[in-house]
């Protein structure tokens, strides 16, 4: 096991926690839920990052990574729909949770037909995830009763909290829809071609 292998199991061990502090009862249990989720979302730039820079690049690191991601993100949008049913935030967490169930199983039949490369990842779906790991921390952080930033009340906190991650999350579904079709449409001749 390498650096970067460890990092990306950290990531999914810590998704547990991150549901664990945002059910505690206390009053920074979401804002601390959503610290937690910042340093998460940061290992998956680094455990790229130190996998190319030291040549510590694997298939099982390969597998593992993307899995993380959707393991994480799909954990912590059903946890926000427990506490929050709008539509502004169950349509994008459908969209977000449909397109990775349907990437990910278009990878898989790619992978069988041995045309994995047709779909590989690509610089708009990296954004869409930036965007995504942008917005979860302030929709964990929301709370109808926050008005406290250390030493400063806002009375307009918790509607600005909640319009930043919303917009955030609107922004990555438009963004996971268009992805999803860029690599349907990549697949597309592959899908329609006859059975050999």
């Amino acid at each position: 096991m390498n650096l970067p292998i460890a990092m990306t199991l950290v990531r999914i061990a810590a998704i547990p926690l991150i549901c664990l502090l945002y059910f505690m009862h206390t009053p920074w249990a979401h804002f601390w839920s959503g610290v937690a989720y910042i340093l998460v979302a940061v290992t998956d730039l680094l455990d790229g990052y130190i996998a190319r820079s030291r040549s510590q690049t694997s298939r099982f690191g390969a597998f593992l990574d993307p899995v993380a991601d959707k393991l994480l993100v799909s954990t912590i949008l059903v946890l926000l729909l427990s506490q929050n049913l709008t539509p502004w935030l169950w349509l994008p967490a459908a969209i977000i949770i449909g397109r990775e169930i349907t990437v990910s199983a278009l990878r898989e039949w790619m992978a069988e037909v041995g045309k994995r490369t047709h779909v590989a990842v690509m610089n708009l779906a990296k954004i869409k995830t930036f965007l995504l790991n942008m917005g979860m921390p302030f929709l964990l952080w929301y709370h109808a009763d926050m008005y406290q930033v250390f030493f400063w009340r806002i009375e307009e906190l918790p509607l600005l909290v909640l319009i930043i991650g919303l917009f955030l999350l609107t922004v990555a579904s438009v963004l996971t829809i268009w992805t999803m079709l860029a690599y349907l449409r990549a697949a597309w001749p592959d899908l329609i071609s006859p059975t050999p």
